[in-house]
C-alpha cells in the first residue's frame, strides 16, 4: 500500500517548491490561465496574503513537497463570506497517488472550522482529471462561462464546480 502524504500548514519557506510545481503549469499548460510565471518572490508573497485569512496546506510524500491547496476569498462583498474558492495542484511526478484527494480532505476540514459554507472550483476546459477529482471530492458542476481566458493563441472555456462544506 502507497504512504499517504503529510498534510501541514504551508510555510514561507515552501515558495520555491510551490513554484517548482507551479512554474511548469503556467508555462506548459492551460490549467492555471495565469500567463506569467509569477517569481519566486511574488510566491511568497500570495502564501502571506492567502495564509493570513485562510487554510493553505502542503503535502510531502517521500520527503518532498509534492502538492498544495488553499483557500481563497470567492467575492469580495460581505454576504460571500461563507463562500471560498479552493485551488489545488501536484506536482507531475506525484500525481495518481492520492495527493490531492488529501489535500481536498485536510482543507475542508480547516474550512469547516472557520465556518464557511460554499467551496467553489474554477477550471480550465477541458480537464478530465481535475473534473474527475473535483466531482469524486463531491463537487457538482455550477456552470461554464464560455471563452473566459485566452492563453497560447486560443479561447479556453472555464468551468465552476461547487460542493457544500455544511453537513459533510
Amino acid at each position: 500500500m502507497a504512504p499517504s502524504p503529510l498534510i501541514r500548514p504551508v510555510q514561507i519557506d515552501d515558495a520555491p517548491a510551490i513554484h517548482a510545481i507551479y512554474a511548469p503549469i503556467v508555462a506548459n499548460t492551460a490549467i492555471s490561465l495565469e500567463l506569467e510565471i509569477p517569481p519566486v518572490e511574488e510566491i511568497a508573497r500570495r502564501i502571506n496574503a492567502v495564509s493570513s485569512e485562510f487554510p493553505y496546506l502542503a503535502a510531502l510524500l517521500d520527503g518532498h513537497l509534492a502538492g498544495y491547496a488553499y483557500g481563497s476569498r470567492f467575492r469580495s462583498r460581505a454576504a460571500y463570506d461563507a463562500s471560498v474558492e479552493v485551488t489545488v495542484y501536484v506536482g507531475q511526478e506525484f500525481r495518481g497517488r492520492g495527493v490531492a484527494k488529501a489535500l481536498y480532505a485536510a482543507l475542508f476540514d480547516a474550512l469547516r472550522v472557520q465556518q464557511r459554507h460554499m467551496a467553489f472550483a474554477v477550471i480550465t476546459l477541458p480537464n478530465t482529471e481535475s473534473v474527475s477529482l473535483h466531482e469524486a471530492a463531491g463537487f457538482e458542476p455550477a456552470g461554464v462561462w464560455k471563452e473566459a481566458g485566452f492563453k497560447f493563441g486560443r479561447w479556453y472555456d472555464v468551468g465552476c464546480w461547487q460542493k457544500c462544506l455544511a453537513g459533510d
